[in-house]
């Protein structure tokens, strides 16, 4: 699996209180709901594929 790249995200609180019960209503961390939203916004807007390819580990 890809390392994760992390990064500083500052949002207006009414927004977080937002994503924070909308990632509960799914049971997912808000990390996981954001970094979700965003790839539904890149697959919709056709910055993403689908599934993008995943790189495959050296042969012994």
């Amino acid at each position: 699996m890809a390392e994760k790249k992390k990064f500083l995200l500052r949002i207006d609180e009414s927004i977080y209180n937002a994503l924070e019960k909308w990632a509960s209503d799914d049971l997912r961390s808000i990390n996981a709901q954001i970094e979700f939203l965003l790839k539904e916004a890149l697959k919709k807007a056709g910055r993403q594929k689908e599934n993008p390819p995943q790189p495959t580990p050296p042969k012994e």
